[in-house]
């Protein structure tokens, strides 16, 4: 090449051109950053256990009588205690003659579990018909601190007389027995059962 002019351009292209390459391999041979592609999400199949059905047992009639029999005479229909009351439900004989068992003797009353439960059911149903009032209009309230219900209001009518239950009403009067019991214990002890009573 004679013209050097064109000689030197042709160096600055050829050292352009391995320049170029020169860098478009370096851009190459950089890495460029992977991107992290997320595996798909799986789903999981978690067996929830079912709730079990909530059983609400009820207390009954029975369950009452057992309960109020317990505490009683632990359900003895031979028991006869210091005082003189007589069998599972420890009746007073003034109360039985009161509730026409005038003509039942106290050893006949003893050995008849069937008398027994007889005379229990008239007084339940003696003392609801006593206590209707009170049991319409305090059933499921809280009365000088107790939590009131029919099967509370006639077992503290078993231990203390439906007039004393009247009392606890009228104006927070407690007995006590013999043994030192409170009836407000009986009407709380023997709350929220479900009874047969006509």
């Amino acid at each position: 090449m004679r013209n050097p002019k064109l000689k030197f351009t042709m160096v600055v292209c050829v050292f352009s051109l391995m320049a170029f390459t020169s860098i478009t391999k370096e851009i190459h041979s950089y890495a460029l950053p992977t991107l992290i592609t997320p595996k798909p999400i799986q789903l999981i199949e978690v067996e929830v256990p079912k709730a079990e059905e909530v059983k609400i047992i009820a207390k009954g009639h029975s369950d009452y009588l057992a309960a109020i029999g317990f505490r009683e005479s632990t359900n003895n229909y031979k028991v006869v205690n210091q005082y003189g009351y007589l069998g599972r439900y420890q009746f007073g004989r003034r109360t039985l003659d009161a509730l026409g068992f005038e003509d039942v003797s106290n050893r006949e009353f003893l050995n008849s579990p069937e008398i027994q439960e007889e005379a229990m059911q008239a007084l339940l149903e003696h003392n609801q018909k006593i206590l209707r009032r009170q049991i319409k209009r305090y059933d499921g309230v809280i009365v000088h601190g107790v939590y009131v219900t029919e099967s509370g209001i006639l077992a503290a009518a078993h231990l203390a007389g439906p007039g004393n239950v009247k009392k606890f009403f009228r104006k927070g009067y407690e007995f006590k027995d013999g043994n030192g019991t409170k009836m407000t214990s009986y009407m709380t002890k023997f709350s929220g059962y479900e009874l047969a009573i006509r």
